[in-house]
């Protein structure tokens, strides 16, 4: 992958800091609590790419390919040191707000894999499963799109094998919902087979991110009003 380096006063803009996004899971990977919102994290020593420092994406489908956690992030970075086309290693990393992506990353698989559902005879089940991510139709939706996924490669129907393979990625529930939706997005991406279809399908997962935050401070927003509610009412 193309490397570029990066001047610690600034970045392509300037500004010295660089939005992007880092999923996190409990802990961050080297055992330190992940910091709150707001706070800076600093390395303390010379970063390096993939051997030292704290890394961001700036597609969040690209920090999706890295995630050890289901916790989506949106962070500024600092004292950038290298950018790759897919990741980037700073000096100072600060969260800025962060969503829950479980369920959002499985509605995300399930939307990319309807993206593709005219690439192949879907089963009404598995259809039905895709647009409502109803329980009771999961597990025979994966079967279904499974042997089908199987059927389509031995023909080699590659772009009909991708599209069902996407489908029975986003009923796989045995797997974390990041491995879900990555495996779902690389599948139907596949299927599609053009050079817009990633950059889409990042623009759908940001999208449901923002939804999940906004709906986040609108819940803040009532949780406040329903307390100043009831201490009048006290």
């Amino acid at each position: 992958m193309m490397e570029q380096n990066v001047s610690p006063s600034g970045t392509q803009n300037g500004s010295g800091e660089l939005l992007a996004w880092h999923f996190v899971d409990e802990a961050l990977r080297d055992g330190r609590p992940v910091p709150a919102d707001g706070e800076k994290l600093a390395h303390g020593a010379a970063p390096s790419l993939c051997v030292s420092g704290l890394h961001a994406s700036e597609r969040i489908l690209d920090a999706l390919k890295y995630a050890p956690g289901n916790t989506i992030c949106r962070v500024e970075c600092e004292d950038l040191a290298t950018r790759q086309d897919d990741k980037l290693v700073c000096a100072t990393r600060t969260v800025l707000w962060r969503v829950d992506g479980e369920d959002l990353l499985r509605e995300f698989a399930r939307k990319v894999a309807l993206d593709v559902a005219d690439l192949w005879d879907i089963p009404p089940g598995v259809r039905k499963f895709l647009e409502t991510g109803n329980e009771n139709f999961r597990v025979a939706a994966r079967a279904e799109a499974r042997d089908l996924s199987r059927a389509y490669a031995r023909d080699d129907n590659v772009p009909a094998a991708a599209a069902a393979e996407a489908a029975r990625a986003a009923a796989a529930r045995t797997h974390a919902a990041r491995a879900t939706g990555l495996a779902a997005a690389w599948a139907a991406n596949r299927a599609r087979g053009d050079a817009e279809t990633w950059v889409r399908y990042n623009a759908i997962l940001e999208a449901l991110v923002e939804t999940a935050r906004n709906a986040e401070d609108s819940d803040d927003e009532w949780g406040d009003f329903a307390d100043e509610l009831e201490m009048d009412m006290g």
